[in-house]
C-alpha cells in the first residue's frame, strides 16, 4: 500500500472497548491521560528551527529530551542546512501502531505534534506496522538502546521467594498462581493470594513480551519459538493469567497505584505481588517516579518506602530494543526527514550512548559504564539477565496475541453512565457529551468475548428501577453472548432519556453492592463510571462512600475484589473525588477533560479487562 493510500484509508474505527462484569460508571469526567499525552511534552512554539517530533513511550521522554539538547551541539546537527529541534511526545507503542495501521491523519488536532519520527519500545511494533500497512511507512528502524523485561517484586516478598540467592522463574510464579493457598504455600498466609500485574499486549511492549516469555517458559526453549509452541503453552499461560489483578494500558498507571498504597499505608501493599515491566521502569519507580513522567525543573522525587527488586526470570528475559525511525508518512517534509535522519545517526555515537545510563537505559555499546543507577540499591543486577530470549517472528507474535485474547482472565463489568442534564452540553464536534459517552461505550462491545459478563446502568434523579432510586437498568450483568446489537440499541435509547440531577455517589454505592454480591474469584470484577460533573443529589457522602468501598482493599485483600475505574468527562468533573474512589478499590481513574477524545479514553479503559 502506498503512503498516500495508507493516509486516506480507514480512520480509527472501533478504537475503544469496555469490559463487562466490572462496574462501569460513566459520569462525564475522566481521570487518566488520553493516548496522545499532551502534558509535559515541551514547548511547541516556533523557535525558527525545523521541528522534528518523536512519538515515543513515556519512559523515554526524559532521555530523549536530554539527547535532543546534546544533538544541538553535535557534528550531525552542524551538518544540516538549518537548525533542527527534536521534540519527544508520549504515545504508547501499541497506540502508535494502531494509529499508523488504521490510516488517516495522526489523531491530534495540532498538526505541529504530528510525528516525523517514531521510537516504540520494540521493533515488534515496527514489524507489525510494516506487515499490516506498509514497510515504507516505518522506514528503516534502528535500535539505539535496550532494556530487559523483568518482574518487579516488592523486596520483602521477593526475599520470601529466596531472593537474591535463589533463581526465580515464571514457573515459580505459575505454581503460586495455581496453588489455592497462595502466599501461605511459602509460609506467608497473611499475604493472601499471589497477584500479578500485566499490561495489555495489544498496546504495551511489556504485556506482549510477558506472554511470549510465558510461551518460552512452557516450551522449555530459549530460541526458535514457534506458533506451535505458543499453542502448546495455552494451559500454562491460562493459569498464569488467573493471577492477574487487571490488565492495564500502561505499566505507569499500575505503578502509580502501587506507589500510592506503599506511601500511604504501612509501607507494604497487598495490591500486587509481581509486576511485569521494563528494567528502566523499575529504576524510575525506585527513584520516586512511578509513571516515568517528564520530571520538571525543581521537582523533588520521593523514593517508595518499599522498593521493587528486579527478578530476571531464570528461563530468560526478552529485551525491548527501542528502535527509532523516520516515518514515511506524507506529512513528513523532506527537510524534517533529513533532520530526523541526522538525529538517528547521532543516537549511535559515543556522546549519545554515554547519556543513556543516566536515564535507566542500557547502551548498545557495552564499553560504556552503566554507573551508579544500575546497582542493588535501586533493585537491579547489572549482570542480569543471564539468558536472553530472542524476538520471535511476526507470525509467532500474532499467534501469541490471538491466544491471549482467548485465554486472558474473564471479566465481569458494570458500566454506569451519567445521564444528568449537563450531559447535553456540546463537545465541539457536533456531538453532545452524552453522544460521546454513548458512542464510546458502544465501541467497547467488540472487545468482550461472549462469555464475559457485561451490564449497563444509567443514573440521574427522577427515575427508578429494581436496582434502586435514580438508576435505570439497561442491561443486567450477565454473559454478553450474542447480545451486542441489543446492548448497542439500548445505549442509543439514552439519547431520549429525561435528564435531571447527578446522584453520583449513590449510583456508585448501589453498583458496588451489586458487583460485590456477584463477584467471583478468577474474574476481573469491575465498575466503570463515566461522569461529567460533581455530585449534587446523593444521600451518601464521599467519605462514607470511600469507607464503604475501601474496607476490602486492605493488605491481603479479597479473593474477588471489585475495582472501580472512573472516567472524568469534561472540564467540570470532580477529578479529585473520582481519583479517591478509584484508589480506594485499587482501580484507576481516567482523564477525559477533553471530551472530544472520549473514544481514545474508552480504548484506554478497556485495556484493563
Amino acid at each position: 500500500m502506498s503512503t498516500a493510500g495508507w493516509r486516506h484509508g480507514a480512520r480509527l474505527a472501533g478504537a475503544g472497548v469496555v469490559a463487562l462484569g466490572t462496574v462501569l460508571a460513566l459520569t462525564g469526567c475522566f481521570g487518566a491521560s488520553t493516548d496522545v499525552d499532551s502534558d509535559a511534552d515541551g514547548d511547541f512554539a516556533d523557535d525558527g528551527c525545523t521541528s522534528v517530533v518523536v512519538a515515543t513511550s513515556s519512559e523515554k521522554v526524559n532521555m530523549l529530551d536530554a539527547l535532543a539538547d546534546a544533538f544541538k551541539e553535535s557534528p550531525q546537527h552542524e551538518g544540516l542546512a538549518e537548525c533542527a529541534t527534536v521534540r519527544p511526545i508520549n504515545v504508547s507503542s501499541g497506540d502508535a501502531t494502531r494509529f499508523l495501521t488504521a490510516g488517516g491523519d495522526w489523531p491530534d488536532d495540532d498538526a505541529r505534534r504530528w510525528p516525523t519520527m517514531w521510537s516504540p519500545a520494540s521493533t515488534v511494533w515496527t514489524e507489525r506496522v510494516a506487515a499490516a500497512a506498509s514497510a515504507s511507512l516505518v522506514g528503516e528502524p534502528e535500535s539505539f538502546t535496550h532494556t530487559p523485561v523483568v518482574f518487579g517484586v516488592p523486596e520483602t516478598m521477593a526475599k520470601a521467594l529466596g531472593y537474591p540467592g535463589s533463581e526465580i522463574g515464571i514457573t515459580d510464579f505459575e505454581a503460586l498462581c495455581q496453588d489455592p493457598a497462595g502466599w501461605a504455600s511459602v509460609g506467608k498466609p497473611l499475604w493472601g493470594s499471589f497477584k500479578i500485574s500485566k499490561t495489555n499486549p495489544n498496546t504495551s511492549t511489556t504485556g506482549l513480551s510477558a506472554i511470549l516469555m510465558q510461551s518460552y517458559e512452557a516450551s522449555g526453549k530459549t530460541v526458535d519459538l514457534t506458533a506451535a509452541d505458543v499453542a502448546a503453552a495455552a494451559e500454562f499461560s491460562r493459569v498464569f493469567e488467573e493471577c492477574v489483578i487487571h490488565y492495564g494500558d500502561t505499566t505507569g498507571k499500575v505503578l502509580n497505584t502501587l506507589y500510592d498504597e506503599t506511601q500511604n499505608g504501612s509501607g507494604g501493599s497487598g495490591y500486587v505481588s509481581a509486576v511485569a515491566l521494563e528494567e528502566t521502569s523499575l529504576l524510575n519507580y525506585n527513584q520516586g517516579n512511578p509513571d516515568s513522567h517528564t520530571v520538571q525543573p525543581g521537582e523533588t522525587l520521593t523514593p517508595p518506602k518499599e522498593k521493587l527488586v528486579a527478578v530476571y526470570p531464570s528461563g530468560g528475559s526478552m529485551w525491548s530494543d527501542n528502535p527509532i525511525t523516520v516515518l514515511g508518512a506524507d506529512w513528513v517534509t523532506e527537510v524534517q526527514a533529513t533532520a530526523g535522519a541526522a538525529f538517528a545517526e547521532f543516537l549511535q555515537t559515543d556522546a549519545a550512548q554515554q547519556i543513556l545510563p543516566e536515564y535507566g537505559f542500557r547502551p548498545l555499546d557495552e564499553s560504556v559504564a552503566l554507573g551508579d543507577l544500575f546497582t542493588a540499591e535501586y533493585g537491579v543486577d547489572p549482570a542480569g539477565p543471564a539468558v536472553t530470549l530472542p524476538k520471535p517472528s511476526v507470525d509467532v507474535v500474532s499467534a501469541a496475541i490471538d491466544q491471549w485474547t482467548q485465554i486472558r482472565k474473564p471479566s465481569s463489568v458494570l458500566e454506569v453512565i451519567d445521564i444528568s442534564g449537563s450531559m447535553d452540553e456540546a463537545i465541539g464536534d457536533g456531538r453532545s457529551k452524552l453522544d460521546g459517552a454513548i458512542e464510546g461505550a458502544q465501541s467497547t462491545l467488540g472487545h468482550f468475548r461472549s462469555s464475559d459478563e457485561v451490564g449497563v446502568w444509567a443514573f440521574t434523579t427522577g427515575v427508578s428501577s429494581a436496582a434502586g432510586q435514580n438508576i435505570v437498568v439497561l442491561r443486567d450483568v450477565s454473559p454478553l453472548a450474542s447480545d451486542r446489537e441489543s446492548v448497542d440499541s439500548s445505549l442509543d435509547d439514552l439519547r431520549f432519556a429525561d435528564r435531571q440531577g447527578t446522584p453520583l455517589y449513590d449510583a456508585i454505592a448501589a453498583a458496588y453492592e451489586e458487583m460485590t454480591a456477584r463477584a467471583e474469584p478468577g474474574r476481573i470484577n469491575a465498575i466503570v463510571v463515566l461522569s461529567d460533573g460533581q455530585d449534587t443529589d446523593s444521600t451518601i457522602s464521599l467519605d462514607s462512600l470511600i469507607a464503604k468501598i475501601g474496607k476490602e482493599s486492605s493488605e491481603g485483600g479479597d479473593d474477588a475484589p471489585v475495582r472501580i475505574f472512573p472516567i472524568a468527562y469534561g472540564e467540570g468533573a470532580d477529578t479529585g473525588a473520582l481519583q479517591r474512589i478509584a484508589e480506594a478499590t485499587g482501580g484507576q481513574w481516567f482523564d477525559a477533560s477533553d471530551a472530544a477524545k472520549i473514544d481514545l479514553v474508552f480504548a484506554s479503559v478497556i485495556n484493563n479487562f
